[in-house]
């Protein structure tokens, strides 16, 4: 029986509000609900742009039409979303592609099954309040930085930019300060000097501070041309390669769901997209989030295949700044499968 619209954000607020303690007791491994198997998807920082092609895919009922009921637990930042799921009290990730790298060169299998953003949409913003003294990332050393949590993407983005431009990471104090509404005040507050930030927190401090400083910015395919020297693949979904092996036709099913969103995205106007969200995650400023969510549409996979070229290209950038990517030997095609979109694509006529 396919659930109402309605019942899918309940749900999804739910999981939003739950405390992280609760995680355990929400997530039973097979369990049923309308005769559907259940899978726990833990997210980091699900209120982010770069994870509506999954939040849109429950409110169109892509989920259900699949056969499979998801549960979304919200989580700070994308490594302890990841932590959950090594714990085992969460099936799925939906965060981002770098983790299975950095936990491949530790020798733990995780694999990657869909692919929905094609660049990070990562933005290091200068507080408001220290504009005149930062000009560039070499002026972050001696400075306190914000990302969503340590161990983060936007952690290992930070990285790499200290290093790219010969500053030691050790030389940046890096804070946690979430993703959404907490990052903005921390800027606005000037608890921290710059933060690594995204949409639609990004867009919020540009709208209310109009000499706003980034400097950088991975929201466009140039500008992320610019940084890594290609298209850098980043949200994902992703799993323990064993638990991927025993639940294949649940696998099906989530990237089937992801799949579709992403083609009704592409077919479909910005205010179209917004109208289907949740009124939580949207707003009170509608025309705020339009705007932000007008920069990041392009950001989307238009087929939900890994680049094995853009997975290189992330391997490559992390072992420039995570020494345990640097120093092992890694099969990146072993970090992700295009079986299951290939399949996915097949099913709703191919590619685009």
């Amino acid at each position: 029986m396919t659930r109402p619209a309605g019942e899918w954000t309940r749900r999804l607020i739910r999981g939003l509000l739950a405390p992280l303690s609760a995680l355990a007791l929400m997530c039973g491994e097979v369990a049923a609900r309308d005769g559907q198997p259940r899978v726990t998807v833990a997210a980091g920082g699900v209120s982010c742009l770069c994870y509506l092609p999954v939040v849109l895919a429950g409110q169109l009922g892509e989920f259900e039409k699949a056969g499979v009921d998801i549960e979304l637990v919200n989580f700070r930042g994308g490594s302890q979303a990841l932590t959950a799921v090594l714990g085992g009290s969460a099936d799925v990730v939906m965060g981002y592609f770098d983790h299975c790298v950095i936990l491949a060169a530790q020798k733990q299998k995780l694999q990657t099954f869909v692919m929905f953003d094609r660049f990070p949409g990562l933005v290091l913003i200068v507080a408001p309040s220290r504009t005149r003294t930062i000009n560039s990332v070499k002026d972050l050393a001696g400075k306190i930085v914000g990302v969503t949590a340590p161990g983060s993407s936007t952690d290992f983005f930070l990285k790499f930019l200290l290093h790219k431009n010969g500053i030691g990471a050790d030389s940046v104090s890096v804070v946690g300060i979430g993703l959404d509404a907490t990052a903005v005040v921390a800027q606005e507050q000037g608890r921290i000097d710059a933060a690594v930030m995204s949409d639609p927190a990004a867009t919020v401090l540009e709208q209310k501070f109009k000499d706003l400083k980034i400097l950088v910015d991975t929201r466009t395919e140039k500008d992320t041309r610019d940084v890594f020297g290609g298209e850098y693949p980043s949200g994902v979904l992703y799993a323990r390669s064993d638990w991927i092996a025993k639940h294949e036709a649940q696998v099906q099913a989530l990237t089937n769901a992801v799949v579709a969103a992403l083609r009704w995205i592409h077919s479909h106007g910005a205010e179209e997209i917004m109208a289907k969200m949740p009124s939580d995650m949207v707003g009170p400023d509608r025309q705020l989030y339009l705007a932000a969510l007008r920069k990041t549409i392009p950001m989307y996979s238009d087929t939900a295949l890994m680049d094995p070229n853009g997975a290189r290209a992330v391997v490559e950038a992390l072992s420039q700044s995570v020494p345990e990517v640097a120093s092992a030997r890694i099969d990146v095609t072993s970090t992700y499968t295009n079986r299951f979109v290939e399949q996915a694509n097949a099913k709703l006529g191919g590619n685009r």
